[in-house]
């Protein structure tokens, strides 16, 4: 089964923690069970990751065309030959940029500030996204009034976290260029596949609101 036809409106990233037991399977089937962008592998603090590993599930994502960013180290991109890195605005950002552009893609995360993102905007970011990658309770409305503010002004795709359908559906609205579906959300709804199946049907049903609402 081949990925589906993009459609207008907000692009999916699936967010997965790099653990022993992640299965490439598991994750080439979220993979194409949706308009996916990208898959952020996340390193999880104090972990090691073998480059063999990660270049075995970055590969059955990219045989999809779906780009493979790491939150983690930046020597492993080139090491298991991945598309580039998800990483926290700042110094680690601009030193990142620096190293990797523009062979590679450079996203800046973390970002809770408007000041922050205009600073990673202008920094030559590929994107900027706001919100933690497995958000707490609370941050969802921080990250809606950002994605809303952003959207309307600059031109630098931006993305936020969604940790439900509903969540989904209200970035959507907000204008986000991307959702990443957070861990928590993929591992509802009978597992990932099935959630990005869901979470795409709500991206198609705002899209569908949002062309009514302009004729």
């Amino acid at each position: 089964m081949a990925n589906p036809p993009p459609a207008p409106g907000a692009r999916l990233m699936l967010v997965f923690t790099l653990t022993p037991a992640l299965d490439p399977r598991t994750v080439e089937a979220a993979v194409r069970a949706g308009d996916v962008s990208c898959v952020v592998l996340r390193v999880a603090p104090g972990e090691t990751v073998d480059a063999a590993r990660l270049a075995e599930i970055a590969g059955a994502v990219q045989r999809h065309d779906v780009a493979v960013l790491l939150d983690g180290p930046d020597g492993l991109v080139a090491a298991a030959g991945l598309d580039g890195v998800h990483v926290a605005a700042g110094p680690a950002l601009d030193a990142t940029l620096r190293l990797l552009k523009p062979a590679a893609i450079v996203g800046a995360g973390g970002l809770v500030t408007r000041h922050e993102a205009m600073v990673a905007g202008e920094s030559g970011a590929d994107y900027v996204a706001f919100g933690p990658l497995a958000p707490e309770s609370g941050d969802f409305f921080r990250v809606l009034d950002l994605v809303g503010w952003w959207a309307e002004l600059f031109e630098v795709p931006c993305v936020g976290v969604a940790s439900t359908l509903d969540e989904v559906s209200a970035l959507a609205g907000a204008g986000a260029d991307f959702v990443a579906v957070s861990e928590a959300l993929l591992a509802s709804a009978g597992g990932p596949a099935k959630a990005v199946a869901a979470v795409q049907a709500r991206l198609a049903a705002s899209a569908s609101d949002a062309g009514e609402d302009a004729q």
